[in-house]
């Protein structure tokens, strides 16, 4: 399976995700979590950021699970190019709804 880049910028530019999980998650998980931003938001945790490929994102996906945490979702954000990230490089405040599939 080929890997997903965002056709609409560099090809070789990660694809920003958001991953949702039930809890809350300390800040000091962001170095398990391959520096994904964390993000309490009601009961749940987000995980924001850049993946490299698919097999990334299936490794981020078995961290969740050997946590033992509900996975809520996995969301692709785009456009995951510089005018969508913040000062910091992390996602702004896209759509995730208006992405492509």
């Amino acid at each position: 399976m080929p890997t997903q880049r965002n056709p609409k910028t560099n090809p070789q530019q990660p694809v920003v995700y958001q991953i949702r999980i039930k809890g809350h998650l300390s800040p000091g998980w962001t170095d398990w979590f391959e520096g994904l931003t964390l993000t309490l938001e009601g009961g749940d945790t987000l995980l924001t950021g850049p993946v490299a490929d698919q097999a990334a994102l299936h490794g981020l996906l078995k961290k969740v699970r050997d946590l033992g945490v509900p996975l809520l979702s996995v969301v692709r954000v785009q456009p995951a190019s510089p005018e969508a990230l913040g000062a910091e490089g992390q996602p702004g405040s896209s759509d995730p709804n208006s992405s492509d599939p």
